[in-house]
């Protein structure tokens, strides 16, 4: 048996060592090989590792349980035989042997850390011609049943690189979304002082009484400041029509989600009116 040889490091990587396939006593016979149903082989690391029957110039695909993908794979001879794991993270693999007569074995460690060897050898020439052409892997230690329950140990490199490809456009995308928000935000700043409007009379002597130190309005909220002993109820003046309205009142500023035209604050018989002049209505 040659020396093992790391085949790849991540299922996304394919190895075929040449382009033909070698011949050898048995290729004649290649035409009459015939599949066998799918199997499933139990891998121990206290047993002897289970002989998989390949067949010249056929494919058997091997797959591991469903809770795992393959992290690596080994083998002996990667000269005669080539090992394909797919372009992307999954629990495939496929083996074909180049030479009639040859055999080799490989190690699959799986993203959940078992370890799985089998034993490959090509069957052309035997009397039975029959070869495997789809073989399920099961453990038969209890330590490897109970790592399918955990979370993975090794991430495969494709499926690692799909990860950081992701991460990227995201962290892109966010840049790119709070720039937005920053350039936004700028602006609004910029343009914000010209959308204030003082214009609002009021009696100020009664106003400093009471506390009341400025009335102002934006485009879609009215706001009042002023240093109050007690917080003032604030209505809203409709057709001569008092009414009391809803507002936000944090360290003496009324937040008024609407614009008000006449209004005042009162506390007992104290009170206040306010009203927006006519040249900006």
């Amino acid at each position: 048996m040659k020396p093992p040889i790391l085949i790849f490091v991540a299922c996304g990587l394919t190895f075929t060592a040449s382009v033909a396939f070698a011949s050898g006593p048995g290729t004649s016979d290649a035409k009459h090989l015939q599949p066998n149903a799918p199997r499933t082989i139990t891998v121990s690391e206290a047993d002897t590792p289970p002989v998989v029957r390949a067949g010249l110039l056929q494919s058997t695909l091997i797959l591991l349980p469903a809770e795992e993908k393959v992290a690596n794979v080994f083998a002996g001879d990667t000269v005669d035989w080539v090992f394909d794991g797919g372009h992307v993270a999954s629990r495939f693999i496929s083996i074909k042997p180049k030479v009639a007569g040859s055999t080799t074995d490989v190690h699959i460690v799986s993203d959940h850390g078992n370890e799985y060897t089998l034993q490959l050898r090509e069957v052309s020439g035997d009397d039975d011609p029959h070869f495997d052409s789809k073989i399920f892997i099961t453990p038969g230690d209890k330590a490897a049943k109970e790592k399918l329950t955990e979370l993975p140990v090794f991430v495969p490199a494709a499926e690692l690189d799909r990860v950081k490809q992701e991460a990227a456009a995201a962290q892109a995308a966010q840049a790119a979304t709070l720039k937005a928000e920053k350039a936004q935000e700028e602006t609004y700043r910029s343009q914000y002082p010209g959308s204030l409007h003082f214009d609002y009379t009021w009696d100020k002597s009664k106003g400093k009484e009471l506390g009341l130190q400025a009335i102002w309005r934006d485009d879609k909220f009215t706001y009042l400041r002023g240093q109050f002993q007690e917080t003032p109820a604030l209505y809203e003046v409709k057709d001569k029509k008092p009414s009391l309205i809803n507002f936000d009142f944090s360290n003496g500023l009324y937040t008024v989600p609407k614009e008000l035209d006449n209004g005042y604050l009162a506390i007992g018989k104290q009170k206040v009116e306010f009203h927006r002049t006519e040249e900006a209505r």
